[in-house]
């Protein structure tokens, strides 16, 4: 099975569930495995905070490295030939940053359940338990894409750069210093020369809203030929938008790892 779009739906899932080489994760954040949890398809969890990111870095979420994510990755049994679809509990959330991540180290057989874990339970099909597995190792075999990642440093080239328009996927009170931000200690603020969409104003409900709405959304912040450099709080919902600009053809695309609480942290 080979996947031809970063997105996919319910129906294609089910359809396609008995295909040898599908992997389907859970990338809920911060999810408690006991004998109450709930999965699809016997989904294997993707654990992003502790097997997936740089927990001695002084940010949450930030990237691993390419041998911590080739060797959790096997853990979990994947492959150079799996075929993956990952979804959270929320609809599209952290599924996303999945998803950017695998690409980041060169694997492109991924794709996000559309409207995930709630759209899955909306339709009325089963669930299952979480029980203890272990899964035969795989032997995926990864390469580190630093254009699609970029950090503190990075980003202060970026600022500066007519060609690099910075996106960022926070809500608009936060973007425009109305609230506090969710993360004690860290102070408002907007990375300079940044504009605002929201993550949430791509999604319908569950699900992202049809490629035709999200490109109408995306012609408004006058693109043209630009580089487009995603932000967020934590490096989370940045990639929301990096699934939707993927779907509208955009090319070029970077995440800031980071994202605000790194800039804010480091910055006055």
């Amino acid at each position: 099975m080979t996947l031809n779009t970063p997105l996919i739906s319910v129906n294609w899932l089910i359809e396609n569930k008995k295909a040898s080489n599908l992997i389907v994760l859970d990338a809920t954040i911060n999810k408690v495995i006991d004998s109450d949890s709930k999965r699809i398809l016997k989904a294997r969890f993707f654990d992003i905070k502790k097997k997936f990111s740089d927990v001695s870095a002084p940010f949450p979420s930030t990237l691993p490295s390419k041998e911590q994510f080739e060797l959790e990755a096997r853990n979990l049994g994947i492959n150079n030939d799996s075929c993956i679809v990952v979804y959270d509990d929320k609809g599209i959330y952290s599924s996303a940053r999945v998803w950017w991540l695998f690409k980041v180290f060169g694997f492109n057989n991924v794709a996000v359940l559309d409207g995930g874990l709630p759209e899955w339970t909306l339709k009325g099909l089963s669930i299952n338990a979480y029980v203890e597995e272990t899964y035969q190792i795989g032997n995926i075999n990864v390469d580190f894409n630093p254009e699609l990642m970029t950090n503190f440093d990075g980003l202060n080239h970026f600022i500066k750069d007519p060609n690099v328009l910075i996106v960022d996927a926070r809500s608009e009170a936060r973007f425009k210093c109305l609230v506090d931000e969710p993360r004690e200690g860290l102070r408002r603020g907007t990375i300079p020369n940044s504009k605002n969409l929201p993550f949430t104003d791509l999604i319908n409900g569950n699900t992202l809203k049809p490629i035709k709405e999200l490109s109408e959304i995306f012609s408004k912040l006058e693109i043209e030929n630009r580089t487009m450099l995603f932000s967020c709080g934590s490096g989370i919902t940045a990639c929301v938008v990096a699934l939707a600009a993927t779907l509208c053809n955009y090319n070029n695309l970077i995440v800031y790892d980071g994202s605000w609480t790194e800039y804010g942290s480091l910055t006055e």
